[in-house]
This record gives structure tokens, sequence and C-alpha cells, in this order.
């Protein structure tokens, strides 16, 4: 295979024998979907779905500075993570700017931690933040693939797979287990964590060997099986980001984005960019929002947004929602961010009228994953 080839996923051949499509990107070939777009996006929103999230980029930190290391780079408070516990945030430049996002999660205190971003080349970047920790960061993905199971119904199908207790109380939210179970009869690390605004959790092999029969197990337990074309919908419903879609790595802030809670600055922890960031969080100068517009056609990713013809931000993922009609999330001037504020988006040579609304705007409370 050749640098250039984007990498297949343990999952791919099982997937692309039940029918399933895959497209490349980020150096990966994706899920892309089952041919039915909107019956996959019914079964996460209504009932249960599986989707291969391999892509997904896992680092091992390993050492006796692992977890101080994750937390000089990282927004969120990486030191008071308990084994089994997991937080998401940001991953910083000395500026305050957001390099990627994503969740580390601790599993063997204080030595040992997982970190999973979106992006894969990022070996540079920990090298260079990193310098004088003792601690080593290896790339493991290809040997940690891993589904999601997201809806209503997951936690209730899964624990039909497992003898784990998986029930609300016995596995919080944000919380793994930090030794492999079985999950129809596969080993696995079991995460109560998950991407699309639902009820969910991970299972992440210890083995690739094993994915076709986890895909199998999982699926035959009548869980439908959907991709990132279902998922791009999901996300932007539910308020979600992704590195090259809505921000490119240097440029944008925690803020920007609302992550305002993940922005440990009232902690006693430490990480770069953090004067910076304490300085923005007094006034934010951006805002993420949900855009609603109507168009016969999409806007395109990050597409202008413009008040009385100056631009005030920049849309940067639209979707056609089932739910909510034509949408896309923007990152607007604060004083624009009120909902029910009209601006325009660029759209082919002119512009359409769109409206500020809540961010997420499907379970703006964010209770469904806490369910």
């Amino acid at each position: 295979m050749s640098e250039q080839e984007p990498l297949r996923t343990a999952f791919h051949e099982v997937t692309e024998a039940q029918g399933g499509t895959h497209v490349a990107d980020g150096g990966w070939l994706w899920l892309e979907g089952f041919g039915d777009v909107r019956k996959e996006y019914d079964a996460a929103r209504d009932d249960v779905a599986v989707w291969d999230v391999s892509p997904l980029n896992k680092w091992d930190f390993r050492g006796p500075d692992a977890l101080r290391a994750a937390q000089h780079i990282f927004s969120n408070d990486v030191m008071s993570l308990e084994v089994g516990q997991a937080r998401y945030g940001a991953f910083l430049d000395p500026d305050g700017l957001m390099v990627d996002d994503g969740t580390v999660f601790n599993t063997a205190r204080p030595d040992h931690c997982w970190v999973m971003t979106n992006g894969k080349d990022l070996q540079d970047y920990f090298a260079e933040m990193l310098a004088g920790f003792d601690v080593e960061v290896e790339w493991i993905a290809l040997r940690m693939p891993h589904l999601g199971v997201i809806g209503p119904r997951s936690r209730e199908v899964l624990q039909t797979l497992t003898d784990a207790d998986i029930s609300r109380e016995a596995l919080r939210y944000f919380r793994f287990i930090p030794e492999p179970v079985e999950v129809g009869g596969v080993p696995v690390y079991l995460s109560r964590t998950a991407y699309g605004g639902e009820l969910g959790f991970e299972l992440f092999l210890t083995d690739p060997a094993d994915a076709p029969a986890l895909w199998n197990a999982v699926v035959g337990a009548g869980v439908t099986p959907f991709g990132v074309a279902a998922i791009e919908i999901l996300r932007i419903e539910a308020g979600l980001i992704v590195t090259d879609y809505d921000y490119e790595p240097h440029q944008r802030t925690p803020y920007d984005f609302n992550l305002d809670r993940l922005v440990a600055l009232d902690r006693p922890v430490e990480f770069v960019g953090k004067a910076r960031l304490a300085e923005i969080a007094q006034a934010p100068p951006n805002r993420f929002v949900t855009l609603r517009y109507e168009a016969e056609e999409l806007p395109e990713y990050g597409a202008a947004v413009l008040e009385g013809g100056e631009e005030v931000g920049t849309l940067t993922s639209p979707t056609d929602s089932p739910r909510f009609g034509k949408i896309g999330q923007a990152v607007v001037r604060t004083e624009l961010a009120t909902p029910g504020t009209t601006v325009e988006v660029a759209l082919g040579e002119g512009t359409i009228p769109a409206t500020v609304d809540v961010l997420p705007i499907y379970d703006t409370n964010k209770t469904r994953p806490r369910s």
C-alpha cells in the first residue's frame, strides 16, 4: 500500500460484504452507509444503530508523565480523572488555538492514558509540545478498531450481548470499563461515550481479528448499520464539530464553539494557552449557532455569513435535516448570536436569508446522551 492510499479499517470487509459503501477522508476509508440514509438516520434517532468509528485516531500515552503530558496540551481537566473516566476537550497550541478536539481516557492513573483525536498527522505536534515530558506516544488506531452503538434502545440491546452491568447507575456518562469485557462473545473495552447526540456506547476491540465477529453479533441483535452520510446530519443537529470541516488547526479557540465549560480555567491545572484563553473568556468575540435557511440547494461548507453586506461569520457545516429542514452550524460574531437574528449566507453568486437558532437545535439541553 502506498502512503497515498487511504487506510481500511478492520471492519471494512464485513461491512462491504453486507452492502456498505466507503468514502475516503482524513487518510481513511470511512463507512459511508448502506444506501438508505433516512432509514439509518431514523434508526439512530428512534431505535438503535451501529457504525464503524475505527478511523477515530487513537494514541497511547505511556510513562510516568502520561497524564501530565496529556494535560499540558488539553483544555479540560485531565489530572482529576479517575481510572475508568474520560473527558472531552480541545487540544491546543501555545496561543490557545485549537489543533484538534477529542477525548482523554484514564486507563491506569498516573502512567497510562488513551488520547483520541480527529486528525491522524499529529506526531510532530505531540513531539514538539511534549518535549521534556517522560512519556512515550504511540499511534494505535489500527490495532484498536471500534464500533459506536447509539440510539434510545442502545443500552437495552447491548445488555443482551454482555454480562457486564451497563445500567445507568453502574456505567455512568463518560465512564468506561477499564478491563476487557465480552460483547457477543468478543473481548472489548466498553465505554459510555458516543457521537451523534443520543444515548450510546463505544466498543473498542482488543484484537482487530475479532472485527467481523463483533460486527455480526451487534447487527445480529437487530441493530441497524449506518455510516457517515447519516452521522453528518446527526452531528450537525447535535452541535458537534469536526476538524477540517468546522475548523482548521490553529485558527479557532474553544470559545468560538461554545466550549466554555471544557476550558478548565477554574481548575488547578496548567495547559498551554491558558492565560490567553482566560483573557478571551472575558468577552468571546464569536459564538457557535445553528442557522436555518430556505433554499433549493445547500450552501457550501465554509460559506460566508454576512450582515448588511459585511462578512460576520462562517457557515461551517450545512445539512438537510429530516426534522429541521435546511440548517447549518456557523461561527458568528457574538452580537449576532441571539436566536431570531437574521443574516445572509453566501450561495453561488448571491446570498440567501438565514435565521439564527439555538445550538444544538436537537435536544438543546443534551439530556438524551445522559439518559
